[in-house]
Formats: C-alpha cells, sequence, structure tokens
C-alpha cells in the first residue's frame, strides 16, 4: 500500500499512538500489478467479538502447544482432579544433592511434580548437570515408593538456543518427559525454538514467566498477561505459568496454601497445575508432611466437588472436615489459618 502523501510529517511521524487513517488509510488507493495482497473474510457467530475471531485465525498460522492436556494427563496418569506441585525452595543456596534431597521428599508425600524455580539455571555452586541428575535419582526412587509417575520441571534457560537444545537433548535422554523454560527471559524465538523440539521428541514444556511484573503490570503502560499468555499459546507450550487467581494449562502459584484449595479447584477446574513452594516445604514438621497435607486437602476438595457440594461456600468446612483424617493437615491448617496474601498497591494508578 502506497503511502498517504497528503499527511504532515510532523502527524504522521509523531509520538506515540496514531489514528489509522492518518497514516495508513488511502480510501483513493489503486492497486499495481506489483502488489501482494492477502484478503479473506471473516464471518463471527453470534456474540463473537471481532477480536476473537481474528485471533483464531492468526493462530490456525501457529504451531500451538506441542501435545496438549490429554497427552500430558496419559503421560503422567493422572485424572479427575487438578495437578499438584511444589516449587523447590529457596531459591538459591542449595547443593544439587541437597536439592534432590528435597524433591524425593515431596514427591514421596504425595505431589505429582516438583520444579526448578526461575532463577535455578547453571551456578558455581549447582551445576545444571549436577542439579538434573540427583532430580531424577529423586523422581525415581519416589515413583518406586510410591508406585504413582512423578516428574521435576527442569529449567533449560541458557544464554543461546543451542546450549538450551543441548540441555533439552541431555535431560530427554534421562527419561523424563518434561522440561521448563523460562520464555520472556529467552524471548519468544527462543522459545519457539524450543517447542519446535519439543515436538519433534515428545517432550513436554512448562513456561515460566519471570520479568512479566515489568511489562504487565501498570495499568497505564505496557502489555496485559492475557495478551503475552496468548502469545505464548501460539509461540508454543503445554504450560503457561500465570500465578494465583487468589488475585494452554493455567498454573496457579505464589502466595497460597491449604485454605486457598476450595477456592482454587472452584475457579480453575480440573485442568489446572496448583503450585505451592514455601506453602509445602514450611511446614513444621518437613517436606514430606508438608506436601501430605496439601495432597489429602486437595483430594477431599476434589470428593466434595464431585458429591455435589459448593466449594465456594463449604470449602473450609470441607478442609476442617479433612483434617479428622490427617495429622499433616491440622498443623497446616493451624499455621496458615491467619495468613492472607494481600496488600496494598505499590503504584497509585493502581489504587
Amino acid at each position: 500500500m502506497s503511502p498517504q502523501k497528503e499527511t504532515k510529517a510532523s502527524v504522521g511521524f509523531k509520538d506515540g499512538v496514531i489514528d489509522y487513517k492518518l497514516t495508513y488509510y488511502t480510501p483513493k488507493y489503486e492497486t499495481k500489478d506489483t502488489d501482494i495482497l492477502a484478503a479473506f473474510r471473516v464471518t463471527p457467530q453470534p456474540g463473537v467479538l471481532p477480536e476473537e475471531v481474528g485471533a483464531a485465525v492468526a493462530a490456525e498460522s501457529s504451531t500451538g502447544p506441542p501435545h496438549g492436556i490429554q497427552v500430558e494427563r496419559y503421560k503422567l496418569n493422572k485424572y479427575g482432579h487438578p495437578l499438584l506441585g511444589c516449587t523447590i525452595k529457596p531459591e538459591l543456596g542449595l547443593f544439587a544433592k541437597n536439592y534432590g534431597k528435597v524433591v524425593y521428599e515431596c514427591l514421596r508425600g504425595g505431589l505429582d511434580f516438583t520444579k526448578d524455580d526461575d532463577n535455578v539455571n547453571s551456578q558455581p555452586f549447582m551445576h545444571w548437570r549436577d542439579r538434573f541428575l540427583f532430580s531424577i535419582e529423586a523422581i525415581f526412587k519416589s515413583q518406586a515408593k510410591m508406585g504413582e509417575i512423578k516428574w521435576h520441571y527442569l529449567n533449560a534457560i541458557a544464554g543461546t538456543c543451542k546450549e538450551m537444545i543441548k540441555i533439552a537433548i541431555f535431560y530427554r535422554e534421562l527419561g523424563v518427559p518434561i522440561i521448563m523454560h523460562d520464555y520472556l527471559i529467552g524471548g519468544f524465538t527462543a522459545n519457539t525454538s524450543l517447542p519446535h523440539y519439543c515436538r519433534d521428541t515428545g517432550l513436554l514444556l512448562h513456561n515460566h514467566r519471570e520479568t512479566h511484573a515489568i511489562i504487565d503490570k501498570q495499568k497505564n503502560h505496557g502489555i496485559h498477561f492475557c495478551v503475552v499468555a496468548k502469545a505464548l499459546r501460539m509461540s508454543g507450550g503445554d504450560h503457561i505459568h500465570s500465578g494465583t487467581v487468589v488475585g494452554v494449562l493455567p498454573v496457579a502459584m505464589g502466595d497460597i496454601h491449604v485454605w486457598y484449595i476450595p477456592q482454587l479447584t472452584e475457579i480453575f477446574g480440573d485442568d489446572s497445575v496448583l503450585d505451592f513452594g514455601g506453602e509445602t516445604l514450611e511446614h513444621p514438621w518437613g517436606n514430606a508432611p508438608g506436601a501430605i497435607a496439601n495432597r489429602v486437602a486437595l483430594e477431599a476438595c476434589v470428593q466434595g466437588r464431585n458429591e455435589g457440594h459448593d466449594l465456594a461456600t463449604e470449602g473450609n468446612e470441607i478442609i476442617r472436615e479433612a483434617t479428622k483424617w490427617s495429622l499433616e493437615l491440622v498443623v497446616a491448617c493451624e499455621v496458615w489459618k491467619e495468613i492472607k496474601f494481600e496488600f496494598e498497591a505499590m503504584d497509585s494508578l493502581d489504587q
């Protein structure tokens, strides 16, 4: 399309958002033989926004999530409830052997998975190869003890795409079917390269979102996280780390504990991931009891929902009833009963 010659430079190239018709729209433009045209017509169904229709058309050209929810449930052999996990803490400071020990204790306690945190990649005190090996040992030992399939999401973020793929290859050869990538740190190009490899080799991909607040925190600037999440879905990824609601496959994490499980189960449903970090590991009796408490609470909520109870109004009572069968849950409920993660906005524009 030819540029609008009548538009003044001071108007057409001024900073900020410019009216479309001032710079691009030419009503009397006539096509030329050398033009390349891309035209299609979309007729939305009643009640469907044009923006959503356009997004659906754009998504047809994307690879999308490499596998999907059903494939993941098949690989993990988990059905009928959200996946339950834990981010290993502290983020920095553990040696690889101690890191693997924490992974084992959490998985032995009944969690479906554990995961690296965003800042855990490869440090002098814990090289990624050492962490991978001890984590894999923890997975296989916990599977043998519990009779369930267990996972650990290992962070493959690296300085280059070549190094990232090398890490993914090493992990796949160890025999565990999921890997993690910090997609905002790596960038969308790198994050598209990794899903291509995952699709070719059968790996699942969990996507973290470090630095997201720089992009989506301010209301008058940046990109809404829903847009970032949709862009990731088009780039490729089986999980999107979305954060918790109490504030692809959404991953609720951050400042959630056993008393929030009814709300999270009600809001997200079964096709979600509930990830408890410090709220698992800060159990007074240890890591495994913390995992047991979370699993008992989740199973009680799922059972109550399936029996017809309203988790929004009866959730706390369901948790209290479950404490009769689990001392670990009794202690966890006592620890977290008065704690709420509700803070005033730091940005005056958010108030």
